[in-house]
């Protein structure tokens, strides 16, 4: 079992008056690395200028932590057979509607990787379809949400 902390800050500004809800969004995640996001609700769901347009939002981290996972499975499995990756680059992308129970929720996150082979002759569409799959069944992300993922390569 692994245990992971990320510790979430926000304050409120002293103009204020916080219960009008005219108060920013922005706040800081902090991780036991040492690493500092500034974060914000996502301007789609809550007005500039309480939201920070340039921070990132929740549903933007679930999006990239999908494919972050995703991505290091998949190098590992292609280190694994022996082929090497030069690069690696996902524009992954999620879908925010209702789900079945009638709430918001991430229902969709599509994997568009692109990755450049050292030696692209030595693998074929199957092989890497393969590597996506085991990529996809590893995933501790992918392993513990709802949301439909998809792979598009």
């Amino acid at each position: 079992m692994s245990i992971y902390q990320a510790a979430i800050s926000w304050q409120r500004q002293a103009n204020e008056a916080f219960i009008d809800a005219k108060y920013s969004r922005a706040h800081i995640w902090s991780f036991d690395g040492g690493a500092i996001v500034e974060a914000s609700s996502s301007p789609s769901v809550v007005p500039l200028p309480y939201s920070v347009e340039h921070h990132v939002d929740p549903e933007e981290a679930y999006v990239a932590s999908i494919s972050s996972c995703h991505m290091l499975f998949f190098l590992h499995f292609a280190a694994k057979a022996k082929l090497v990756v030069e690069s690696y680059i996902d524009n992954a992308s999620g879908i925010m509607a209702r789900n079945a129970q009638g709430n918001m929720a991430m229902v969709e996150v599509t994997l568009k990787p692109q990755v450049t082979w050292y030696q692209p002759e030595l693998i074929n569409d199957k092989a890497i379809a393969e590597l996506h799959h085991q990529a996809h069944q590893s995933c501790f992300i992918a392993n513990s949400v709802n949301t439909l993922i998809k792979i598009e390569h």
